[in-house]
């Protein structure tokens, strides 16, 4: 099972609170055929120095560098550019896997013949501590589905290179993802998920503090500029979107009893 190389592509920026313990949740994956391609956004704290420190140790660790600031999009294209691997999986530098998350889903798309899956995940605070809060979606995610409503965490997310090629990231700088597994599921239709959290995905304030109209401002792009939709067109979208993000996509989203 471990012939199949997996590239993690991961964009950096002032991430020094957080990426060691991404890196190291990384380090602890029981599936151990990856290469981590890190490219830093122009880091001005520690991250550089840390990320340098793993690399190393461990020589699947690389670490490269752009010359100014330029956004996730463009750090995860040119981390894309560089990657080997025979599937492409994303972690940003502040979320942790869970140990088993690429051997339990290599071995998932592997049983079943299967190009690309995803996961639930968990949420946690800037500290680390749990919310108690589970992120669950569709088992059987249609691009129906995922056209009004993005269920698919980033930090768990996995394709496969020959089926797919390396697929662009866009250069707009919010909702990526969603635009990268609408791709996907164009061509594939319908997505599994492994019916379980691999992953932790860390709830930070700045994220919590964005602006309600801001985030519709970039959900509303999505099917302006990428859809390339009209205006009434888009605006019919939004209103289906608003009501499965506010009707829908609550009922995926689980309370985890604390152990007693």
């Amino acid at each position: 099972m471990e012939k199949h190389l997996i590239s993690i592509i991961s964009p950096a920026f002032n991430s020094e609170k957080y990426i060691a313990q991404t890196l190291q949740s990384i380090l602890d994956q029981t599936y151990n055929n990856w290469e981590l391609i890190i490219v830093d956004d122009c880091s001005n704290d520690k991250t550089v120095s840390i990320i340098t420190d793993f690399a190393q140790l461990d020589s699947r660790i690389q670490l490269f560098q752009l010359e100014k600031n330029s956004g996730t999009g463009i750090a995860r294209n040119y981390a894309l550019s560089k990657a080997k691997g025979s599937y492409i999986a994303f972690l940003d530098t502040d979320d942790l896997w869970k140990p088993q998350k690429l051997e339990k889903q290599i071995d998932f798309l592997l049983k079943n013949n299967l190009p690309f899956t995803f996961s639930f995940y968990e949420c946690i605070d800037e500290a680390g501590n749990t919310l108690n809060k589970k992120v669950e979606a569709p088992i059987n995610l249609s691009y129906r589905q995922l056209f009004f409503c993005n269920y698919v965490g980033n930090l768990t997310g996995i394709y496969e290179v020959n089926y797919f090629g390396k697929i662009n990231i866009s250069s707009i700088r919010k909702r990526q993802d969603w635009m990268l597994w609408l791709t996907i599921l164009k061509k594939i239709k319908t997505a599994q998920a492994i019916p379980e959290s691999l992953a932790y995905y860390r709830i930070r304030e700045n994220s919590i503090s964005a602006s309600k109209l801001d985030l519709l401002k970039h959900n509303f792009a999505v099917y302006r500029t990428f859809h390339r939709f009209n205006l009434a067109v888009s605006l019919a979208c939004m209103i289906v979107f608003l009501f499965t993000q506010l009707v829908l996509k609550p009922l995926y989203i689980k309370t985890i009893k604390a152990d007693n």
